[in-house]
């Protein structure tokens, strides 16, 4: 949060965008925001860590990043590429350093910024298809998924930056350091889901194995919901 206190959709800022492309902004400022101020001063062993078998710091980090991606290509009304279908396989990777993360992340959340900008000039009302069921949706409701899954992603990011600061002291310099016994045990999440055919949309013969169900809307609420 910025040195007022006050969150973005409260600065009376970018007036000259819609309401609805402006809130998702909003939304995404205060993701950058919250996760600088939460996950800024941690290790690449913290970032990797996966406290009492929670996804790690860094797979939310990319799976934010990569979903934007995802999400806002749905709503320019194009089909996932063979290597975002890559990129989506890979957000569970358990190493990674800080500067990769942060910097793919910056740019994630930049790019978007721009993205949903120019899709403030679109109707929301167009129809949109997601997955290769072309699950209906709607540019203004890819947006408002957009914002309100980035942000239940950063609840999550902090939340488990606040177990690793206070497991601290168990880390040890290997950032492969799991805190649990049972760290690889995969979340509801992370399951395999073929329910959106990502692998076939993209037409690269990518196997549904390892696919993240949460970067459709819908695919996941109920495993992140509670969480």
């Amino acid at each position: 949060m910025s040195d007022t206190g006050v969150e973005p959709w409260l600065r009376g800022a970018l007036t000259e965008v819609s309401a609805v492309a402006r809130g998702v902004i909003h939304a995404l400022e205060l993701a950058d925001e919250d996760v600088t101020k939460w996950c800024g001063g941690l290790s690449n062993a913290e970032l990797n860590a996966r406290p009492l078998g929670l996804p790690s710091l860094g797979f939310q980090l990319r799976h934010i990043a990569r979903s934007l991606d995802r999400l806002l290509t749905y709503a320019e009304g194009a089909p996932l590429s063979s290597e975002q279908i890559v990129a989506l396989k890979s957000e569970m990777d358990e190493v990674a350093t800080r500067e990769d993360l942060f910097s793919e992340f910056s740019e994630g959340i930049r790019s978007s910024m721009a993205r949903v900008r120019a899709l403030a000039l679109v109707d929301p009302e167009l129809s949109r298809g997601v997955g290769k069921k072309q699950l209906p949706t709607s540019v203004g409701g890819l947006l408002v998924h957009v914002a309100d899954h980035t942000q239940r992603h950063v609840g999550q990011a902090v939340t488990t930056a606040k177990v690793v600061g206070a497991m601290r002291y168990r880390l040890s310099g290997d950032a492969s350091v799991s805190l649990i016994n049972g760290a690889e045990e995969e979340d509801d999440c992370s399951r395999d889901d073929e329910r959106y055919g990502h692998e076939e949309e993209a037409g690269a013969g990518v196997s549904g194995e390892g696919l993240h169900p949460a970067d459709d809307p819908g695919a996941c609420e109920g495993a992140e919901g509670s969480a």
